[in-house]
């Protein structure tokens, strides 16, 4: 019955309790398991959700451009399905300019060399524990330009770079064998949840907001979130 159903903590209490399970778990690391679902999973999404609508309501000619797409790919439906992304160029490009200067986390989850490792004169010792810097590498002017720093989705059109990890120009989700597990749901969610929101929604910023308010000072932390929060207006589309 409904009532039978068992929830992400009950298994991991099941676990907990069940002696053979051939590994033992204590409620200290249920708790980190937990923690962890709730800032990898939850956190790191509205956050990158919160800084795309944040540069699509700076840039007006980018958001009109993407709503263009998008209604025009889902018109005359109420809603953008998964199968519809594919043909919304635009909006993937806008998700990958967002995460190449606002990466989530900026520094990848840490990796251990496996050999002594030279590189550009700097000796990297087997068993080194190494962080990759994902938001400078987002904005090295030598692999984006001088305009590395402006919000500017065109320059993924024609570009064969990619944020899945193969591309080591853009990896804010990390790469190789400890590569964020959840990539693929994370992304089509992400797609998704923004096709929808500038499909159904016109948008625009409150007439006295500042500078402070709409713009993309950032906050310290292992998730950069915006210093202020964001404040929009939004109102059906017709």
């Amino acid at each position: 019955g409904e009532g039978d159903r068992n929830d992400f903590v009950d298994v991991l209490l099941s676990i907990q309790r069940d002696k053979s399970a051939g590994f033992e778990i204590n409620r200290i690391s249920i708790k980190a398991i937990i923690l962890n679902v709730f800032v990898a999973g939850t956190d790191t999404s509205y956050t990158l959700m919160e800084w795309e609508m944040t540069e699509l309501l700076r840039h007006p000619k980018c958001l009109k451009r993407l709503q263009e797409e998008v209604r025009t790919v889902c018109k005359g439906r109420s809603s953008v399905s998964e199968d519809d992304i594919q043909d919304m160029k635009y909006l993937k490009a806008v998700i990958q300019e967002t995460l190449r200067l606002h990466p989530p986390l900026p520094l990848t989850v840490p990796h251990l060399s496996t050999q002594d490792v030279v590189l550009r004169d700097y000796r990297i010792p087997a068993g080194t524990q190494v962080v990759i810097n994902a938001w400078a590498i987002g904005r090295e002017a030598a692999t984006w330009g001088p305009d590395a720093d402006e919000f500017r989705p065109e320059r993924h059109l024609d570009s064969s770079v990619d944020f899945r990890g193969q591309d080591f120009e853009l990896i804010p989700f990390g790469a190789g064998r400890r590569i964020c597990p959840a990539i693929s749901f994370a992304a089509v969610l992400n797609e998704v949840v923004l096709a929808n929101l500038v499909h159904r929604f016109d948008w625009r910023l409150p007439v006295e907001s500042t500078e402070e308010q709409t713009g993309v000072a950032e906050s310290t932390g292992s998730v950069i979130h915006r210093m202020f929060p964001l404040y929009a207006i939004a109102s059906f589309a017709t």
